[in-house]
């Protein structure tokens, strides 16, 4: 199994950013139907872009700090199945910006490049949500 690391540095407060992570506002970033209930043991489920079930549950949630869920596709015979993975997020802060973490380790080692390309699309997307911006569909 392999593990992929994305960052990205956001011109906001860690508090900030840890709201888009844990409430109805990863919707906004993130997936087309979000249902979640970050505590550990909780569902964590998003479609994302309207195709595809994202489903595990929460892990860890440290308020302004970190998300750990586990991750995968809630497909029948999908290669990385619910709840497979883990997805760390953790927030560090860096002057008046912070640096956004994530670590995405159990992944099979040819779904690296998809899962690099695809975290970094989103997290492109929390950096713009995050600082007040709106994306383009």
């Amino acid at each position: 199994m392999a593990e992929l690391t994305r960052e990205v540095l956001i011109k906001a407060e860690p508090s900030t950013i840890f709201a888009f992570l844990i409430e109805p506002g990863m919707q906004s970033w993130l997936g087309t139907d979000v249902e979640f209930d970050a505590r550990p043991g909780g569902i964590y489920k998003v479609n994302v872009v309207g195709d595809h079930d994202a489903l595990g549950e929460f892990v860890e949630v440290i308020e302004n700090e970190k998300v750990v869920f586990t991750f995968g596709w809630n497909e029948p015979g999908h290669p990385i199945p619910a709840g497979s993975t883990k997805v760390a997020i953790t927030l560090i802060p860096e002057g008046d910006d912070t640096l956004v973490r994530l670590v995405h380790s159990g992944l099979p080692e040819d779904a690296i490049t998809d899962h690099e390309n695809g975290w970094q699309f989103f997290l492109d997307r929390l950096a713009t949500v995050a600082v007040g911006g709106e994306l383009v569909q």
